[in-house]
């Protein structure tokens, strides 16, 4: 029994070809879209991770700022220097924001 030996029609080998690459290249593609989003949403979490950080390294300084100004210590302190509190000569400077 001879066996019928199969003829592809012009161009009907170049889509099987086609046909495969596509097959293969999608899940493929899929996967590593997935896996460079997967990527870039872990950069923005450590990023946010540093924003708060520093936004609490901030907030903490702008405490300290805050309780070194404060009447009581500017009087303390002027009290330990012998000089007196007079208060027209005080001017206090704020960074707009």
């Amino acid at each position: 029994m001879k066996r019928k030996k199969l003829k592809f029609l012009k161009g009907e080998k170049f889509m099987y070809i086609m046909l495969l690459l596509l097959v293969i290249a999608i899940p493929t593609v899929n996967v590593f879209s997935k896996a460079l989003l997967s990527e870039t949403n872990i950069r923005a979490e450590k990023l946010k991770s540093k924003i708060e950080k520093q936004e609490n390294a901030n907030e903490s300084l702008e405490m300290q700022i805050d309780e070194l100004v404060s009447m009581e210590n500017i009087q303390k302190i002027a009290d330990e220097y012998g000089l007196s509190y007079i208060s027209d000569n005080i001017v206090q400077v704020e960074e707009e924001k």
